[in-house]
């Protein structure tokens, strides 16, 4: 009997070992190569919807219908899931997919003022709330898209009624049969104005839910924004791991009704301290949904046309860490290009937006100002979804690491001392990828993965015991461990181990933002030495080029975004970039191409030298890739991911 129980254990662990490998190794689905747009769904108009996606070659159909985000289809659902139904019957006649909108924990009454009803006046007790008992209800004016007169509020997501009640419209939605499930910012109110420091919510539902879960108070025993209160800080995981319990939940709810419906939160914080302040860390979200929508934002800069240089550079690190975060699913990107600048031409801002997204792997969803819905302009929305759909493979299917230098992305160390880390690891990764190495965002969720031969820790100041047994395993395996910063590993003095006290991720960003045109990578060229990099594909290109370098299908590719020349509010249009070289390692036989964005394939022609293969690549405008086929007999052809 013991004996069965033992294997029963053990096949359970094997099975759910499985399951966490599933999203790395699943056959892709839809929501890796859609190209996205978004439509105002109504009554009558599902047929108009759907002829326009095809016309401009949109594969994806956003539609908002709110029924929860809406206090009356909250309500009363029926009308709101007719029209539903009817869109999604459409889009599948004509071979599409479509998702619909749906708030997370907003919710609007219109015409408050001259409603009996509204869900605060009905439920006052289902309200956020500040630590002073403030309700999170506002008005017209608060945020855009509250018109005069109505009623906009956020739910505790403990409130029990409201919860169960909206999990029966998720469970009614996926019964229209839709492809999706699209819910927008499921986040705490710290983002409106007199809320940002408030570390809400308070009501009475949430703080009975963190004392049953803690023993705490948290009205009484935090120490409200202080990060060195043991007690706040679980008070920070807790409403993190609220919100991605919620969406575990309509995750679930969902699929129960149609295990094909994909679950897509749209949220606006990425790796920096708003992921905290909200609740809303797409790290931890990525577990339990299809795919993210990062309105990603951060800083100045939120319009394409707006950014700098080292601003696009700094959106890079942002795309590569969500697509490592994800493990194998989607990684959407609802940016904005262009917002009525009368000095920047909107279709070069269009273009600059998607290449700077393909060439990270995740997908382009095109949207005016910052609205969801429409275009900036629709010939050019058509030119570029035309083009991504004929090389989609080349963008979308999974790229594998061959040698690269891993770069640790701790979530807990964000969590606590986020602009310390951010800083140092933003730094790191702008380096690499100026110094177009070969790099890996690594997690705790990816860790055991890491096949390469050098780590940084990048002032990754909390390590759990499986973190530092994992990393003294690493080191004892003859493999290099670079820390900068503080050294929480617990490690002793090795030859593998090498240190920086003063963090070269944070002195660069130093050099970056105070003259980023005459930043160089080989600034830091002690601690590019102890990096040992050891790729067999090596590039020459200026650091105003971002380089990422992976494995397609087993062909080494290399994917170049140009920020040469681009000035913010001013200029769209890069320096075109020349006499750019990728030289690989060990090849003699192969062929190699190149496809420059929106253009052609190119096949290139070779020099030999030195036990290798040097290309030179046509001018780069905007952004272009390359990559190399072995042939039999050439080395390469054994490439190892």
């Amino acid at each position: 009997m013991k004996r069965r129980s033992c294997l029963a254990i053990f096949l359970l662990v094997l099975f759910a070992l499985v399951l966490m490998a599933a999203p790395n190794s699943g056959e892709q689905n839809w929501t890796h190569f859609v190209r996205i747009g978004a439509y105002g769904l109504q009554s009558n108009n599902a047929d108009q919807i759907v002829r326009n996606a095809v016309e401009s070659n949109v594969s994806g159909i956003e539609v908002d219908n709110d029924i929860p985000g809406r206090y009356e289809s909250y309500l009363n659902p029926e009308d709101k899931l007719k029209a539903i139904r009817a869109v999604a019957e459409k889009a599948h006649a004509a071979g599409n997919r479509a998702f619909v909108y749906i708030a997370g924990t907003e919710c609007i009454t219109a015409n408050a003022d001259k409603t009996a009803h509204t869900l605060a006046k009905d439920h006052p007790d289902w309200l956020q709330r500040k630590i002073t008992g403030e309700p999170a209800v506002f008005g017209g004016g608060a945020a855009f898209w509250i018109r005069k007169g109505d009623e906009d509020v956020w739910v505790s997501p403990y409130a029990p009624e409201w919860r169960k009640t909206y999990m029966e419209r998720v469970r009614q939605i996926a019964g229209t049969g839709i492809d999706g499930i699209y819910v927008d910012i499921p986040y705490w109110m710290t983002h409106f104005d007199g809320w940002e420091d408030t570390w809400a919510s308070f009501d009475d539902y949430t703080v009975a839910a963190f004392k049953k879960e803690t023993g705490l108070d948290a009205k009484k025993d935090l120490k409200l924004g202080d990060f060195s209160d043991p007690n706040f800080r679980k008070w920070v995981e807790f409403r993190i791991q609220t919100f991605t319990d919620f969406m575990h939940e309509i995750d679930q709810n969902a699929k129960s009704v149609n295990p094909e419906i994909k679950t897509i939160p749209e949220i606006y914080p990425g790796i920096e301290e708003e992921a905290v302040r909200v609740g809303a860390d797409v790290y931890s979200l990525y577990g339990v949904v299809d795919a993210i929508a990062h309105e990603y934002s951060f800083g100045s800069g939120g319009m394409a046309s707006e950014r700098t240089p080292l601003t696009w550079f700094k959106y890079q690190v942002g795309m590569h860490s969500f697509r490592a975060f994800a493990q194998g699913k989607a990684t959407w990107i609802l940016n904005y290009s262009w917002d009525g600048d009368k000095k920047v031409d909107k279709a070069e801002a269009m273009m600059n937006l998607a290449m700077s997204e393909i060439m990270a792997g995740a997908n382009f969803w095109d949207a005016p100002g910052h609205l969801m819905a429409g275009s900036n302009d629709l010939p050019t929305r058509k030119k570029i979804f035309s083009w991504i759909q004929a090389h989609e493979k080349t963008f979308y299917l999974p790229r594998v690491a061959s040698h690269p230098v891993g770069v640790y992305f701790s979530p807990e160390t964000r969590n606590i001392y986020a602009e310390d880390f951010i800083r140092s690891y933003r730094g790191m990764l702008i380096l690499l990828m100026q110094k177009h190495w070969e790099f890996q965002v690594v997690t705790p969720r990816n860790l055991a993965e890491f096949k390469g031969e050098t780590l940084i820790l990048p002032e990754v100041r909390i390590l759990n015991d499986q973190e530092r047994e994992w990393l003294r395993k690493f080191v004892e395996q003859r493999h290099n461990l670079v820390i900068t910063g503080t050294d929480a590993t617990q490690l002793g003095e090795t030859a593998n181990v090498t240190r920086f006290p003063r963090c070269p991720g944070s002195a660069y960003m130093s050099a970056l933002e105070g003259d980023f045109e005459h930043a160089r990578p080989d600034s830091q060229a002690d601690f590019l030495k102890s990096l040992k990099n050891a790729s067999e594909v090596e590039v020459a290109a200026s650091p105003m080029v971002a380089t990422s370098i992976a494995l397609v299908e087993g062909k080494p590719h290399v994917f170049l975004a140009n920020f040469a020349g681009l000035r913010g509010g001013v200029n769209p249009v890069q320096t075109p970039q020349t006499g750019v070289r990728v030289t690989i390692a060990g090849a003699s036989k192969g062929k190699a191409f190149f496809l420059p964005f929106l253009g052609e394939v190119q096949e290139l022609k070779a020099v030999q030298a030195d036990g290798g293969m040097t290309f030179t690549l046509p001018a780069i405008s905007k952004g272009a890739v390359f990559w190399y086929e072995p042939l039999t007999g050439d080395k390469q052809a054994g490439m190892n991911p």
